[in-house]
């Protein structure tokens, strides 16, 4: 049975989501501190980790980030007791896919951790076989798998889907606020810089030159958007 990681010391919320869990399809595991949440989520093999942001003997963002550094495509679900606008953001630039916050309603829960769980899923070879090349840039998308070069570049879950948005629309200018409806769901201002921070991040993985970036072109005072092909043929021929 694929299994789900919950990291989270309240032993309430760990009974409630381990019923839910199992109701979905799924087996938990639980850690109730961050040093043995960590251990495990690295040694384990996980469709999802749940992490509570406040935690013993090691905060969740220090989890969120031993992860990261680890295993990018493994998704993460941020669970914070606190309302404000850093802490969800924080955790969104180091590397979690999505934060549901203190108190929350499970059906709310239930749905975010299927939403996160798909999008993670490799689509079945019958249902699509698209590969799309941009540049140097090979990307499976039945796989959701990136090669630059013939070398694998690994991606977090909102990479890859920021990645392939901009991709199959070159040329189009997408706002901040635009992507961050599209890939995170979130229709609320003011987390502009989280989609920088990824962007940022997307990058620094798919570019040569990440301080001079050939394929995610910023458009001032407005937002981003892909390379169109002839761009790409004058970068290839003035180098």
């Amino acid at each position: 049975m694929d299994k789900i990681l919950l990291v989270e010391d309240d032993t309430d919320i760990a009974t409630l989501l381990d019923l839910h869990i199992q109701d979905l399809g799924y087996g938990m595991d639980h850690a109730a501190d961050g040093e043995v949440g960590l251990e495990m989520a690295l040694a384990g093999e996980y469709r999802l980790v749940i992490l509570d942001l406040m935690l013993p003997k090691m905060d969740g963002m220090d989890v969120c980030k031993g992860i990261r550094a680890k295993k990018e495509n493994l998704p993460i679900l941020m669970l914070t007791s606190k309302s404000e606008e850093f802490d969800k953001v924080l955790g969104l630039e180091l590397g979690a896919d999505d934060y549901v916050t203190k108190p929350f309603g499970i059906r709310e829960l239930m749905a975010r951790i299927k939403a996160l769980i798909r999008r993670s899923q490799p689509v079945e070879e019958t249902d699509t076989r698209e590969v799309l090349t941009w540049g140097p840039l090979v990307t499976n998308l039945a796989k959701r798998r990136v090669e630059r070069g013939g070398e694998r570049i690994e991606l977090t879950s909102n990479e890859f889907d920021l990645l392939v948005l901009f991709a199959k629309h070159p040329g189009r200018v997408y706002s901040r606020d635009h992507l961050l409806d599209l890939v995170w769901g979130y229709q609320f201002e003011g987390y502009n810089h989280t989609v920088n921070s990824h962007i940022n991040r997307l990058r620094a993985k798919i570019e040569t030159d990440p301080s001079h970036p050939e394929l995610i072109k910023t458009v001032w005072g407005v937002g981003y958007r892909f390379a169109e092909e002839e761009e790409l043929d004058h970068e290839t021929d003035s180098e």
